[in-house]
């Protein structure tokens, strides 16, 4: 009677070991993404844009030293990073970006880019060799006119639709990244997006007050992205309207959760900010996210420094709060798995049974096939040239 008792037991902790892993592995497979400012200079004038070129005239420019990025590649990459995404200030005015973008594809994760376009048409094949998989292009008015305005970049337009179908041509998706600013009317962008052969479109959300971190992407005086609670509301309503209407990474569940943000309710996604979304500067800062008020250190100490899981939904960064939404689901079931390895069994259901985890499930399934159907059509093209 006692071997079988001894039996059971070392079956039950053998089983509960299992049961702990996998909770693990499913929270440890969930990408990382890392945004990375590789220089706080920028050609273009936008209103709302804190790297507006008149105002950061007669400072100095800083560039990410690429031989320190790229020598600390293998360290994201062992410590789960898949998606390193660059961007400014301008990101093509840095020397060595070509490089950059070659070497972290090289290491085995996803480069992307998101640019003003004006240095498109002439980089674009270059980019395609050095292996970008997505780029995302500002898009600031559903009136052309309007946004070369606002960026003070006269032909703006015309250089964006040569660049965009260079890149396009090599099955890369081109996504537009747009301000939700006074410029635009959600409704009204499906022609421009479809004119330009955009694959999708994405939003950001305002922001006037200035970063603690050396974020520039903020307008602190800038009226475009001055808005009422109604009028900002109304407008994430229209949001809300275009995903039926064009392919939007915005997932709904996220747009609502800032809607519960502006009107001071609670919300129901918190950051995954400094646990699986992390922002560095061109100085190799790495920081929680960009509205953080200190960084974690250098890049180099990644190693030593501990995930941060603690609740935060203090800002409206759509590049954070989005991934939050679609990663709370898997996230949870994680916890819940190694809860049931704890035999907190009451607590391990009450993860799955949360309508929040029903929430962010659904919303994870409708936008991992909106991503499908993006990157389906969009099959990279082995067209290297000589």
């Amino acid at each position: 009677m006692a071997e079988w008792a001894s039996m059971l037991s070392k079956m039950k902790s053998y089983l509960s070991q299992k049961i702990w892993q996998t909770g693990e592995n499913i929270v440890a497979v969930i990408p990382k993404a890392l945004d990375v400012s590789v220089t706080d200079y920028c050609n273009a004038g936008c209103n709302f844009c804190g790297f507006n070129k008149h105002l950061k005239k007669g400072t100095k420019r800083h560039f990410l030293e690429a031989e320190s990025f790229i020598a600390s590649l293998p360290l994201l990459k062992e410590n789960g990073f898949s998606f390193i995404n660059f961007q400014g200030g301008e990101p093509l005015l840095h020397p060595d970006i070509l490089q950059l973008v070659k070497e972290v594809t090289k290491a085995g994760m996803k480069a992307d880019l998101i640019t003003n376009g004006w240095k498109l048409p002439e980089m674009a094949d270059s980019l395609i060799d050095a292996g970008l998989h997505c780029l995302f292009v500002s898009l600031d008015s559903d009136v052309i006119e309007k946004h070369e305005q606002n960026r003070q970049l006269k032909g703006l337009g015309k250089r964006l639709k040569q660049g965009i179908s260079i890149i396009l041509a090599a099955g890369i998706p081109v996504i537009a990244s747009v301000t939700v600013s006074k410029l635009v009317n959600p409704l009204r962008l499906p022609p421009l997006l479809k004119a330009f052969g955009f694959s999708g479109v994405t939003f950001s959300y305002p922001r006037q007050k200035p970063f603690a971190s050396s974020s520039l992407v903020y307008g602190e005086h800038s009226d475009l992205v001055s808005f009422s609670q109604e009028t900002l509301d109304d407008f994430l309503e229209k949001m809300k309207a275009l995903k039926k209407l064009f392919p939007m990474l915005n997932p709904i569940a996220g747009i609502e959760d800032i809607q519960r943000h502006i009107a001071n309710k609670k919300e129901y996604f918190p950051c995954i900010g400094g646990f699986k979304y992390y922002y560095l500067d061109w100085n190799l800062n790495l920081w929680r996210c960009e509205a953080w008020h200190k960084p974690f250190g250098k890049l180099t100490d990644l190693k030593i420094i501990p995930e941060d899981r603690s609740h935060c939904t203090n800002c409206m960064l759509s590049c954070y709060r989005d991934p939050s939404v679609l990663m709370y689901a898997p996230l949870l079931a994680g916890d819940a798995m190694k809860a049931f390895a704890l035999q907190h069994k009451i607590e391990s259901l009450r993860f799955i049974f949360a309508w929040k985890f029903w929430i962010s499930l659904g919303a994870g399934l409708q936008d991992s096939l909106l991503y499908w159907r993006i990157f389906r059509g969009h099959q990279r093209k082995n067209c290297k040239r000589v």
